[in-house]
């Protein structure tokens, strides 16, 4: 079945499966939400079934609590886990700083306070999301349905004071109306091309009335998997300033790829 991936589904199934190594039985883990998070979840469900891993997860979202249920995982939340002893996610884009651009999947209120509440972070992607200055993707902003076009206009006022290549905002839908995340937020995304300074940006974001969080992660990554289509992956861990690398191989008989619909 493996064969049957494409380049980038191998890309990010190595770095799942290279970062699920870090958890260890009995630890609380914080489960990321995307299409490489879910081969985590994958990879977790077949430990916790085939090796008897045990361990509490706390999902960033409706639908990866729904997945690690499905794959065997102890689901909990936040606060009955109080504190995390690692959170593994994807990235919609990283630099060299491991500064992050998340919430394509608009989870991102539910990633940041899982991924602030965790002892580590770890990021996992494949090599197409490192950049090196943030900003083509476009910067998800979260923000209250109350007044949304008032806050819309107050996030591009703001925009003319901050080091960005492009000021254009759009409203996310859901078809043909708003898309409503799990809290029952919009999301605004900033289109602007470079982001000069993540954390200034990320700072004066947060605080426009109506604004609930932003999509920049600064100073939560601490190591990031890079997978690569020819099962090559690369550990980079920043505060052991470390890079390491090696290549996984695939089995034929994986039977997570069999029913992984995302």
């Amino acid at each position: 079945m493996s064969g049957e991936l494409s380049p980038i589904d191998k890309a990010k199934f190595v770095a799942a499966k290279k970062a699920v190594e870090y958890v260890e039985d009995g630890m609380r883990v914080g489960l990321g939400t995307g299409s490489t998070a879910a081969w985590m979840v994958r990879c977790l469900g077949e430990m916790v079934r085939e090796d008897g891993l045990k361990i509490r997860g706390v999902p960033t979202s409706a639908r990866t609590a729904a997945l690690a249920r499905d794959v065997g995982i102890d689901v909990v939340s936040l606060d009955e886990a109080k504190w995390l002893d690692l959170t593994i996610d994807g990235a919609d884009e990283f630099d060299g700083e491991f500064n992050l651009i998340k919430g394509g999947g608009a989870a991102l209120l539910q990633e940041k306070i899982v991924a602030t509440a965790s002892d580590r972070m770890v990021v996992i992607s494949d090599v197409s999301k490192e950049v090196e200055t943030l900003g083509a993707f476009p910067l998800p902003v979260e923000v209250i349905p109350f007044g949304w076009q008032t806050t819309k206009a107050l996030i591009e006022e703001m925009l003319d004071s901050l080091d960005v290549l492009g000021q254009t905002t759009s409203l996310r839908m859901n078809g043909a109306a708003p898309l409503f995340t799990d809290e029952g937020n919009h999301i605004v995304d900033l289109h602007l091309n470079r982001i000069g300074n993540a954390r200034q940006v990320a700072m004066v974001l947060n605080q426009i009335p109506g604004v609930v969080e932003n999509g920049l992660f600064v100073d939560i990554c601490d190591t990031v998997v890079v997978g690569y289509g020819d099962g090559r992956v690369q550990v980079r861990d920043i505060n052991e300033n470390a890079v390491s690398e090696d290549r996984l191989e695939f089995v034929e008989s994986e039977n997570l790829f069999s029913d992984l619909g995302d």
